[in-house]
């Protein structure tokens, strides 16, 4: 506190007053230390948020006023967790989502523990959404939003074998099949044959199920080979009209 008076006497800009404020800074550098590593738990680095713990506290020394009647440690605290607690909402979520989303999501993990303690088993989603005052549909907004705090690699190995010799997550997402597309065009085309004449099913069925030459068609339809050319293309034409665009 001596310091700090002494500091707070100095006009800014002082090199004195820089010096004095870089001792108080340097001098609880580790108490910011020990408030950062009770969250480096929660999905980021240890050192990111000894930084942010660090920036709290140049802002609190900047800001104190020793004449407030607290003591600096009592109004450093809050703004050192303050700026941590910042830093975990807006920056460690790997996919962004709504501030008031992520900060239900919060609160839903602190409700969930204390109602565990309290009935001895797991809370519901209703017990949960009335210990929080919430609709249920909220809550179920909360954990879908929760799942896109922590992102899993495309390149991260999976099972029991080595990166170079197993398979990567990448590898097992499935992707578009085309068989879906094609069975689709199928069961279209089977109601468009089903709509066609006798004649024409027949013709098909020769030209493209056995494989059989326009002018084989002709003889078996007592028609010359340039007429089964005319049908085949109106048929095909017909039936591509049937799929639209």
């Amino acid at each position: 506190m001596r310091v700090l008076r002494l500091m707070a006497a100095l006009p800014a800009g002082d090199p004195e007053r820089e010096r004095l404020r870089d001792e108080v800074v340097e001098d609880h550098m580790q108490y910011a230390r020990h408030i950062a590593r009770r969250y480096s738990t929660r999905g980021s680095t240890t050192e990111d948020f000894e930084q942010v713990a660090y920036l709290g506290l140049v802002k609190a020394v900047d800001n104190f006023d020793p004449e407030h009647g607290t003591g600096f440690l009592g109004y450093a605290t809050p703004m050192i967790v303050g700026e941590i607690k910042r830093y975990f909402r807006d920056a460690t979520w790997c996919v962004h989502v709504p501030r008031h989303m992520q900060e239900l999501t919060g609160a839903m993990h602190k409700a969930a523990d204390a109602l565990t303690a309290e009935l001895g088993r797991g809370p519901s989603l209703s017990e949960l959404a009335e210990r929080l005052g919430v609709e249920t549909e909220e809550l179920i907004e909360a954990l879908d939003a929760s799942e896109a705090y922590r992102t899993a690699s495309l390149d991260r190995p999976i099972g029991r074998e080595s990166a170079e010799g197993g398979a990567s997550l990448g590898e097992m997402i499935g992707d578009e099949d085309p068989g879906f597309d094609l069975a689709v065009d199928r069961e279209v085309l089977r109601g468009l044959v089903d709509e066609l004449g006798e004649r024409d099913k027949r013709i098909l069925l020769m030209r493209f199920f056995r494989g059989m030459t326009q002018s084989e068609i002709g003889e078996q339809l007592g028609i010359s080979q340039m007429q089964v050319s005319r049908l085949i293309a109106k048929i095909l034409a017909r039936l591509r009209d049937g799929f639209g665009d």
